[in-house]
């Protein structure tokens, strides 16, 4: 019931020459598509009955039509075996090919990092206080390793007892402090952390909330999720396993060298170049080799997020389609692909951790030699020698996580970058700085001049219309697909901006108006609503959260669904799944339906209401929701042009551009492109009148 004449008989030539030589089993509302089938079963809701029968053909080329209210696949599996004619190997395998995964927005991102450090403005404090606590945890660590070295070697000397206590206290105290001191700061850092994620990740979803749908039309959901979930959380790494980490590995191994120096001069120098050779010549030489792995990894994991969601979606038409292991094969291979990045990073990873193994070996094994050597001169007490050897094992703890955190930075670079190309993405709709007040009425509501093109098109979707709706007027909008009309209820709905013209709502230009305040006076039924994974009763509450069960029930009464609710067995606690799955496409829409009449909204859009209904449920639709509009203002965007008499105006639009207007009764009765539709409507539904067989 969503397609306009012109269209469908394109719909119908080419399912005919598909239909050629094969055996073909069309499930279908829209009686056009009769005339290509040999044998039509009639599917009622208390039995299915055999339809009249044309010109018989060849069995091996022939086709079944089963029609009816809402078929659902039991009422499909009772038509076969209904009927005898249907081979159960006929149906042909057709192979879909998998859509590639859209590059990013092409605003280039000059410093992501920097943007994430100025995001942290407010949680500066913390970080600060983070680092401070996290270089006394490492700088207990090395004073514990050092002290246990002069106390054991002081202890071998065998000294009266309170000579050591000093020492024994400043162990304990070490000790101690290095895991009171290093879970403060975790408990700091990552409750600084958390609350920067929480806002950012709240204002993807607020510039998610403007750039929808208009700034979404070609981006992949899987790969929008990837950058939701993974690449957000992927920027904790930056401030827990990079910033941080370097900042104390900076202090504690200044204070280190500098305590080392103190003792011994020549072991001071050894410490330095260790230090300098294991935090920042590994991890350059580890990092370089990660490069380039780190780079491929999100979008790896966004393609293979991207696969699997389209595979879950689409098991269904991929197994009849006999493309299933097809598709499998390519989540393999993202998959595969995916293993091979991260084995790459974690070859680099290792290279690290085994360099910065080798240069710490190195390090004790030089600050030993130098120590000896002071030791035999003089210039070193033989006690302090532990501290000299034993000091590098601790300080080294600083840097030896080095590499792994240049892997980290990378990746969180890049996450960033995903991250900022939807925060960076271009607006559809220009929001104003300072809204102005919304009008106690939206009436009269005034288009004038109005044309509108979507991002990366070279033509207005829309172009040069005016409209003036008061209230209780109700106007509707035909034409064929791709003529303007959904593109019209985005300008309305303030999803699109006006290129040209505009529209004012109560005398107040919409464009100065905030978006939402727009669409408290402005309503949307679209032909594509989304239903929650929910109740019936949720989905309908969305409009209005206060809807008592009588203003549920009635909203459900004016779109004809009332009695199958209360047949079902939970009524309105009954879950309709995911996307609504558990519900047919007809009943999908009523319920979309039922939403939009509970919100009540002043003006009210509905963009094809009747779609996926059969025509005999989408012509009562259409009396029930003129009857149920009677009063209201109404913008009706509909193929369907059966009972817009009703109505007080009707605007054709062709390619953009309205091209007829008037009452029904004044262009159905003169020659144009109104009355050319509504004689291939009434030539479709002549099919549909057809005598059936008992």
């Amino acid at each position: 019931a969503a397609l306009d004449g012109e269209t469908e008989a394109g719909i119908v030539e080419a399912v005919g020459r598909l239909a050629e030589g094969r055996t073909v089993l069309l499930i279908v509302h829209r009686p056009a598509l009769l005339t290509v089938a040999d044998r039509v079963v009639t599917l009622g809701a208390e039995r299915a009955e055999r339809a009249g029968v044309r010109t018989p053909t060849p069995a091996a080329d022939h086709g079944t039509a089963v029609i009816g209210s809402d078929a659902t696949p039991s009422a499909v599996h009772a038509s076969f075996e209904a009927s005898d004619a249907i081979p159960s190997d006929a149906l042909p395998s057709d192979t879909i090919t998998s859509a590639a995964l859209p590059s990013a927005a092409s605003g280039a991102i000059r410093s992501p990092l920097a943007r994430m450090r100025a995001a942290a403005g407010p949680s500066r404090g913390r970080f600060l206080l983070a680092l401070l606590l996290g270089s006394l945890a490492l700088g207990s660590a090395v004073g514990l390793m050092a002290v246990s070295g002069w106390l054991i070697s002081r202890a071998s000397q065998h000294p009266p007892v309170l000579y050591l206590m000093v020492a024994v206290t400043a162990t304990r105290a070490f000790g101690i402090g290095r895991a009171v001191f290093r879970y403060a700061e975790r408990l700091v850092s990552h409750d600084a952390v958390l609350r920067m994620l929480a806002g950012l990740r709240v204002s993807v979803y607020r510039r998610l909330e403007r750039i929808a749908p208009g700034g979404l039309r070609t981006t992949r959901r899987g790969d929008l999720l990837s950058r939701l979930v993974a690449d957000v959380d992927a920027l904790q790494d930056y401030w827990l396993r990079w910033l941080l980490p370097v900042g104390t590995a900076v202090l504690v191994g200044a204070c280190t060298v500098a305590f080392t120096g103190w003792l011994l001069p020549e072991a001071g120098a050894v410490l330095a170049a260790g230090l300098l050779v294991g935090g920042v010549g590994v991890p350059v030489v580890s990092g370089a080799c990660a490069r380039r792995a780190e780079r491929r990894l999100a979008p790896a994991r966004g393609l293979l997020a991207t696969r699997v969601v389209d595979l879950f979606r689409g098991v269904a038409e991929l197994t009849v389609t006999g493309a299933l292991k097809s598709r499998l094969r390519q989540v393999r291979a993202a998959d595969g692909t995916l293993k091979d990045i991260a084995s790459r990073g974690a070859g680099a990873t290792a290279l690290g951790a085994g360099l910065s193994a080798l240069a710490c070996g190195l390090t004790v094994a030089a600050a030993a030699v130098v120590g000896t050597a002071a030791v035999r001169q003089g210039r070193l007490p033989g006690v302090e020698l532990a501290v000299i050897v034993l000091t590098p094992l601790a300080a080294f703890e600083a840097v030896t996580g080095l590499p792994l955190a240049v892997r980290y930075r990378q990746r969180a670079r890049r996450g960033a970058e995903r991250v900022y190309e939807v925060l960076d993405a271009p607006v559809p709709v220009r929001e104003p700085r300072e809204p102005a007040a919304p009008p106690v009425s939206p009436f009269p509501l005034e288009v004038r001049g109005l044309s509108a093109r979507y991002a990366g098109q070279r033509r207005d979707a829309l172009s040069g219309f005016d409209l003036t709706l008061t209230a209780g007027k109700r106007v509707a909008v035909v034409g064929p697909s791709g003529s303007g009309k959904t593109t019209l209820a985005q300008v309305l709905l303030r999803f699109l901006d006006a290129r040209e013209g505009g529209f004012r709502i109560g005398g107040t230009d919409a464009a100065t108006l905030d978006g939402d305040a727009v669409r408290r006076l402005v309503g949307l039924c679209a032909q594509d609503a989304h239903l929650f994974d929910s109740s019936v009763r949720e989905n309908l509450k969305l409009a209005r959260t206060d809807a008592t069960e009588d203003d549920l029930c009635d909203a459900l009464r004016r779109a004809r669904l009332l009695d199958w609710v209360s047949e079902l067995p939970q009524g309105l606690d009954t879950l309709v799944g995911e996307h609504g799955a558990r519900f047919s496409g007809g009943q999908r829409q009523r319920l979309a339906l039922a939403r939009a009449l509970l919100a009540d909204f002043p003006v009210l859009v509905l963009d094809e209401p009747a779609e996926h209904l059969d025509l005999a449920t989408a012509d009562a639709i259409g009396v029930d929701l003129l009857a149920a509009t009677e009063g209201r203002t109404t913008l009706l965007i509909t193929h369907r042009l059966r009972g817009l008499e009703a109505v007080d105006e009707v605007i054709v639009l062709d390619e953009g551009r309205p091209v007829q207007r008037g009452s029904y009764a004044e262009l159905s009765a003169v020659e144009g492109p109104l009355r050319r539709m509504l004689e291939r409507e009434r030539a479709g539904d002549l099919l549909d009148r057809r005598p059936s067989l008992a």
